[in-house]
């Protein structure tokens, strides 16, 4: 039977391929403090990946308090405030992150943005990465958290980028940082190359896991997308 053939590469943004979960988790530990609490690190970490409804479950179980519907839609709205005033200010590469996505470019294969955050946050992001490709835009598609029918760890995200790209998911690799993501993109049945970050991934079928991204080639996507380990990045 001959091997699937490489045509996508779909990446989550937040700890993938920018720096910026650490300004969800400083929005996030503000919070806390308004509400008289401190959110603890292991709670901090289940948050990553997740939609703002479910980190702020997690943000009220961990500090004990109780918030009405109209409270928590002013908490999001705040911490989604503050992120985007950071995210504006600087946003900084994920070690070889930028070096493989102008990979996968140059080879000619398909790309996708596909992220919980929210459209209006995310195309901040966006707008550096563009800035970063000397105004043009690496990716032929981003799918965003309110532009989905379900978020991740439902597949909806991925399916629907794989969709509009006019890609199977047996062609396409998926590079995602947390569990919650990881969980998305296998079960829209694609291959994932899962880099460490603030979660624990377990071992699944379908899954590659690696240290980070520095050293990664296009090579190397087409090795995970056939379960092979890649050769450029020690696995984690």
């Amino acid at each position: 039977m001959s091997r699937p053939e490489l045509r996508a590469v779909l990446f989550d943004m937040d700890g993938t391929l920018v720096e910026t979960e650490e300004y969800w988790g400083e929005a996030m530990f503000a919070l806390a403090a308004r509400l008289g609490g401190r959110m603890s690190a292991e709670a901090r970490a289940r948050t990553v990946g997740s939609s703002m409804a479910v980190s702020m479950g997690i943000l009220y179980a961990d500090l004990g308090v109780v918030r009405t519907p109209e409270e928590q839609a002013e908490d999001i709205a705040g911490i989604e405030s503050a992120v985007a005033d950071m995210m504006a200010r600087s946003v900084r590469w994920q070690p070889g992150a930028r070096e493989l996505l102008a990979a996968v470019r140059a080879a000619g294969l398909r790309t996708a943005l596909v992220t919980t955050t929210g459209r209006a946050v995310a195309d901040l992001v966006i707008a550096h990465v563009v800035a970063a490709f000397d105004g043009e835009s690496p990716f032929d598609l981003t799918v965003c958290g309110d532009e989905v029918p379900a978020r991740k760890p439902d597949p909806a995200p991925y399916l629907q980028a794989m969709a509009a790209l006019g890609v199977r998911p047996g062609e396409c690799v998926v590079v995602e940082d947390s569990l919650t993501g990881v969980t998305s993109g296998l079960t829209a049945g694609a291959a994932v190359l899962g880099v460490a970050g603030m979660q624990q991934v377990p071992p699944a079928p379908g899954l590659t896991q690696v240290e980070s991204l520095v050293g990664l080639a296009v090579d190397d996507l087409a090795a995970a997308l056939n379960g092979r380990a890649p050769a450029g990045s020690p696995a984690s």
